[in-house]
């Protein structure tokens, strides 16, 4: 009986120094937003291998696709082949994100220089606007120089197909929104292959894509979350490694 209480005691006075010693760092966490806003897609650079993306245990691929680019040329998922690339949709008549957006990739576009196998896929959501004549225009207008940069148009369900199943980044058509279309402002990261990929969050989890809509010189938009730029750009230089 003696030895039965003498660890009833031990057990209390763990439980008792739990309590004083992490039970109010827990507390103050919560108060400040620590764990709400430590989320996936804030987590810091890294330095694992990056993650293939899957569906149904198989490693998800670029899907084909053949559009003309700003320079009226027809690109396809094979004039990437060897290229480590970033895929984003946009629009040029865009009045909320893409300008963001544009401005982050040329960012993108300047720090990784004379790189012969690192490109950048810009598909338009608004293909009946974004004619090459008018891509060229918006090429010229944001400081887009990147031979391997190609501004894409073609027709509008083959883009939404792209976007929505090809890549799961929704894009739609929606008359009273502003500009006249919603879309995920969202960069995806492909590798040599035509794999998508991704780092990993603490859990192990790929983060799936890059937040591309928040200004990368204020970092951080009014809801909290932070750019992932410079993430993005680590990352794209791990896969010109592999």
């Amino acid at each position: 009986m003696a030895a039965k209480k003498y660890t009833y005691v031990w057990i209390s006075f763990i439980v008792l120094i739990f309590g004083i010693l992490v039970i109010p760092s827990i507390i103050a966490r919560l108060k400040s937003g620590a764990v709400v806003t430590s989320d996936r897609l804030s987590i810091p650079n890294n330095s694992g291998a990056l993650s293939f993306l899957t569906l149904n245990g198989e490693k998800r691929k670029v899907p084909s696709f053949s559009f003309y680019n700003q320079d009226s040329l027809m690109i396809s998922e094979k004039d990437y082949k060897n290229k480590v690339y970033v895929v984003e949709f946009f629009f040029t008549t865009c009045p909320t994100i893409c300008p963001v957006m544009s401005k982050n990739l040329v960012y993108v576009q300047n720090t990784i220089k004379d790189v012969e196998n690192f490109g950048i896929a810009s598909f338009s959501i608004n293909p009946v606007n974004d004619t090459p004549k008018v891509l060229k225009e918006y090429a010229q207008q944001y400081g887009i120089e990147s031979l391997d940069w190609h501004l894409l148009s073609g027709p509008l369900e083959e883009v939404f197909t792209l976007a929505n199943e090809g890549f799961n980044i929704f894009a739609q058509q929606v008359p009273n929104a502003p500009g006249g279309f919603e879309h995920a402002g969202m960069f995806a990261l492909v590798d040599k292959q035509g794999y998508l990929r991704s780092r990993v969050d603490p859990f192990g989890n790929p983060i799936i894509y890059y937040r591309g809509a928040i200004d990368h010189e204020i970092g951080v938009n009014d809801h909290g979350e932070t750019d992932q730029i410079e993430a993005l750009i680590v990352d794209i230089k791990k896969l010109l490694e592999e």
